[in-house]
This record gives C-alpha cells, structure tokens and sequence, in this order.
C-alpha cells in the first residue's frame, strides 16, 4: 500500500470539514516551524532578530527611507514595536534617523550603508535557508502552492470562500 492510498483510507471516513481543519493546523505549524528556525538562524548567525531583519528589508526596498509610521504601517505593527526595534538598529549603526526640512514632527529613517552591506548577507543565508527548507519542493510544485495559496488569501479578504 502506498503513502498516497494509506493517507485516503486514513481520511476517507473524515467529513471535508474536519480535513480542512487539520489542513491549517498543519498550515500554521508548518509556519511556525520555519519561522522558529529562520529565527534561530538570525539569531545564532547574524546576532539579530527576526523584526530586526524585516525591519531593514522593508528599508532595503526603500532607498528614500521609510516614516516611522510608515514602516508601522508596512510591518502592521505598533509605533511602539517599531522604536524600539530602530533603537537598536541605530546602536548598531545599521540605520539612522532624520527629520526632513519640510516636516520637523516626521522622522525618516534608512540603512546606512553599513546597514545595507549587512542587510544583504542576512538576506543571501536567509534565502539560502528558506530554500533548504523548502526543497522538497520544485518549481512546479512551489507555483502551484502558490497559486492555491494566494487565491484563498484573495478568497479571503473578498469575504471568504467561493462557496
């Protein structure tokens, strides 16, 4: 008996409910235990943490730099988050802050080009890691997960499900 047939006499008696349940428990832990890794990688690599490294690649994409509360916004986290993560990043010297001459109230802040050098090897392991994760995966397969995913997130912020 095959995998594939062992796991549909397993859920053959399962109501399509119950296996849509067991499919985003196994979704969520699945993403839980990337994430655990990738954060332990920063950490034990980089000596950085993982908002640290989202926080210096939403600033790598903008090359004017970002608000604070633009970055809260992008991040979809609290002002407060945000602070105290630049705080850190501008001890280390990896971003500064700046008012702009038009608006003394806004702070701008962007990587140094220390920041930026860093920032690029972070993100070449990172990439390296979310690969090797993944590969299990080839391309055709990675599409098509993502295709699926993206339609039921799209699905989702429409209003929910096609049915």
């Amino acid at each position: 008996m095959t995998a594939v047939s062992r796991a549909r006499t397993r859920t053959s008696g399962r109501s399509a409910s119950k296996q849509r349940l067991r499919l985003w428990i196994r979704l969520l832990r699945t993403a839980r235990a990337i994430e655990a890794e990738l954060r332990e990688r920063l950490r034990v690599e980089f000596a950085t943490t993982l908002p640290q490294f989202d926080v210096m690649a939403a600033l790598a994409r903008a090359n004017a730099g970002m608000t604070m509360t633009e970055l809260s916004r992008f991040l979809m986290v609290s002002n407060g988050n945000v602070t105290g993560i630049i705080d850190r990043l501008v001890t280390d010297k990896l971003v500064v802050r700046k008012a702009p001459d038009d608006d003394r109230r806004a702070i701008i802040v962007r990587l140094t080009p220390k920041g930026a050098s860093q920032f690029l090897r972070i993100a070449k392991a990172h990439e390296g890691w979310v690969d090797a994760l993944l590969s299990d995966f080839d391309s055709a397969e990675s599409e098509a997960m993502i295709q699926h995913l993206d339609g039921l997130a799209t699905r989702i912020r429409n209003g929910g499900s096609h049915a």
